[in-house]
């Protein structure tokens, strides 16, 4: 075995126990939220890594695929623009949660789509390009699309600028990713040995540097989590989960490729609930961040989940070859 054999060894490894190394990495951080807590400071320089690993599995080809096909990056952000908000307000009143509560669920069914719909896109091979400008649009949009939400379902009038959502993510997405893109560009050109290594390395760095903002995350966030309601956690996870099984039938049923109706599940299932928090803390009660702050945990532990399941299901055939063979 070859040293970049086991390279990708590892990488394939690290991948395929995602969601046990999150659930380690939370549980740790609940018990000693001290050791993790420091890692918030650098949440965004670890995007931004992801991102740049994110950049690297890019082609030119792949955007232009993007331009040919507006319609799928169109239909991508409705969904996330109408599917989200909905559900949330629906779960409030089908649950009954007091709406200072409730109101947390709804700006995190407004919230454009988060980083981390691009990185679960990326390890659950589905198309990464489309799940970036998605995410772009969404973004670009969500000086607009938030309050528009907030006013209709909520009462309330919230302010936020275009230049802070832009700013976020010309430089913890766009960045990092026209940079990686840069990179595999020159790497391809001028060191192909490298650009495999790089490609089957990132992965790895992606899921350590996602365990530990999720265990920081989990750090800060110690006692809103040990408090939550059954009522609370079944909003989060019922909003979650229809919002990723809506984003794929959606995807699906409008006659995407599988790899782009994956992006398009997780497009609409992954929130940015950060910035939720932020809102939250701002405009409304504290407690009002209870739920964006639960989300910000769960979808972290539901999107490896369902990229560990597309994984697994495109290699399944594979493995039943290869059984097949040793069995003859």
């Amino acid at each position: 075995m070859t040293a970049l054999d086991r390279i990708e060894r590892v990488g394939e490894l690290t991948s395929k126990y995602f969601v046990l190394w999150v659930l380690v990495a939370s549980g740790a951080a609940l018990y000693e939220p001290s050791a993790f807590t420091p890692i918030a400071d650098y949440i965004t320089p670890l995007l931004g890594v992801i991102m740049l690993g994110m950049g690297l599995t890019l082609t030119p080809d792949d955007f232009k695929r993007i331009v040919e096909r507006p319609r799928d990056v169109l239909i991508g952000a409705a969904a996330q623009w109408l599917v989200m908000p909905t559900l949330a307000y629906a779960l409030v009143v089908v649950l009954g949660l007091p709406w200072e509560v409730g109101i947390g669920l709804v700006l995190v069914g407004a919230a454009p789509g988060g980083t981390a719909s691009n990185v679960m896109t990326y390890l659950g091979r589905g198309d990464v390009a489309l799940s970036v400008t998605i995410t772009t649009v969404t973004t670009i949009t969500a000086p607009l699309v938030m309050p528009a939400w907030i006013v209709a379902l909520a009462g309330e009038q919230i302010s936020v600028t275009f230049a802070q959502l832009s700013e976020t993510i010309i430089w913890v997405v766009l960045v990092p990713v026209v940079a990686g893109l840069a990179l595999r560009l020159l790497l391809d050109r001028y060191a192909p040995t490298a650009a495999k290594v790089g490609l089957s390395v990132f992965p790895a760095i992606s899921v350590v540097a996602i365990v530990g903002i999720v265990a920081a995350v989990v750090g800060l966030n110690v006692e809103n989590i040990l408090t939550a309601g059954a009522l609370v956690v079944a909003a989060v996870v019922l909003h979650n989960g229809l919002g990723l099984g809506a984003g794929y039938g959606v995807g699906k049923l409008t006659g995407m490729a599988e790899d782009r109706a994956r992006a398009c599940a997780f497009e609409v299932g992954l929130q940015n609930s950060g910035l939720a928090v932020a809102l939250a803390t701002a405009f409304f009660d504290p407690i009002a961040a209870l739920i964006p702050a639960l989300f910000s945990v769960w979808h972290n532990v539901s999107g490896p989940a369902l990229a560990t399941l597309f994984t697994r299901l495109d290699d399944e055939p594979i493995a039943e070859y290869e059984s097949a063979v040793g069995a003859d």
